[in-house]
């Protein structure tokens, strides 16, 4: 397995991973008409123009093994109203499927958050649903905290409540 930044072409591998990642990690905690309703076509054009038009500070990471994407995570600064300038956030981690719980994910989440401590970032923050128990093992294992911030973000059509975790960088 190798791991490197995004480019263009990979925007419509990473749409369709978007998706079914959705639809398994989601599961039960989403209902089951939005994640059936989900459609590679409507991430495609999100992941496109991120590729094509890529913000300075946002970075895509793709795990990669034998030429297939199997994973990917979004960084950049932290667009939260309370975060100081050398706050990141990690916006996504996404695997195949098949590929959770096999040690990928913790290999790409340790690149993705060390890039951004190279970068010079001081804390990163990351949004979970508060439901998804899994995810939040996770990062807990991976030493991220709880940091009492609470909201009912909207989760695409969906209004889930969401806890943020943050960590120190470096």
């Amino acid at each position: 397995m190798r791991i490197r930044e995004a480019e263009p072409p990979d925007a419509p591998a990473l749409a369709e991973l978007h998706v079914r990642a959705w639809q398994s990690a989601y599961r039960r905690q989403l209902s089951d008409e939005f994640l059936d309703g989900l459609r590679v076509e409507d991430r495609l054009e999100m992941h496109r123009r991120a590729l094509e038009h890529p913000s300075p500070e946002l970075r895509t990471w793709v795990a990669e093994d034998g030429g297939r994407i199997v994973g990917f995570a979004v960084t950049g600064r932290s667009e939260d109203g309370d975060a100081g300038e050398r706050t990141a956030e990690v916006y996504a981690i996404y695997l195949d499927p098949g590929r959770v719980g096999t040690g990928l994910g913790r290999t790409l989440f340790e690149h993705a958050v060390r890039d951004l401590a190279d970068r010079g970032f001081e804390t990163a923050t990351l949004w979970v649903l508060e439901s998804n128990a899994r995810a939040r093992r996770f990062y807990e294992r991976a030493g991220w905290r709880l940091d009492g911030t609470v909201s009912a973000e909207r989760v695409d059509c969906e209004m889930r409540p969401t806890v943020r975790y943050r960590v120190a960088l470096g």
